[in-house]
């Protein structure tokens, strides 16, 4: 698999990324917050691509990887590389949880916990706002052009 640049895009970068969300999207992905279960789009996506990161486009979960929880929330037991995600210990709302980011441009994925099937028994709860779909065979975003949109397998 062909590494990707990790690396965070600047400020004027980010600030054209950030331009083209909306409100909702903006709430989770800049301000951590959470939609509502069982209203987002990919819940019950069954296509077969890659899961990317909705602002910087880093692909960050495999459709292969994906199951019903029954959460509300699309789950994944695996992200598409382990250096795509970052952990942040999260202590809000009197939980103790541990925070998905994307390791590229830190926006707020999700959560992960210790419940998911095998072989990981990781439950990666993401929001669908978080995310943008790519079907399998076409391009990846490359929003960044930093030339790692090959196809997703």
């Amino acid at each position: 698999m062909p590494g990707f640049d990790l690396t965070p895009p600047d400020p004027a970068q980010r600030a054209t990324l950030e331009a083209g969300l909306d409100e909702a999207e903006r709430r989770v992905l800049l301000a951590h917050g959470t939609e509502a279960p069982f209203c987002g789009v990919f819940l019950d996506n069954k296509r077969e691509g890659v899961y990317a990161c909705r602002l910087c486009g880093l692909p960050l979960f495999r459709s292969g990887a994906k199951f019903d929880s029954g959460t509300g929330w699309p789950s994944f037991f695996a992200p598409y590389a382990p250096d795509h995600i970052r952990y942040v210990r999260d202590t809000s709302h009197g939980m103790v949880r541990t925070e998905e980011v994307c390791a590229r441009c830190g926006s707020h994925l999700g959560h992960v916990f210790p419940d998911g099937p095998p072989p990981t028994h990781e439950r990666h709860c993401i929001n669908s706002v978080s995310l943008a779909f790519v079907d399998a065979g076409e391009p990846l975003p490359d929003p960044l052009g930093r030339g790692d949109n090959q196809a997703a397998p």
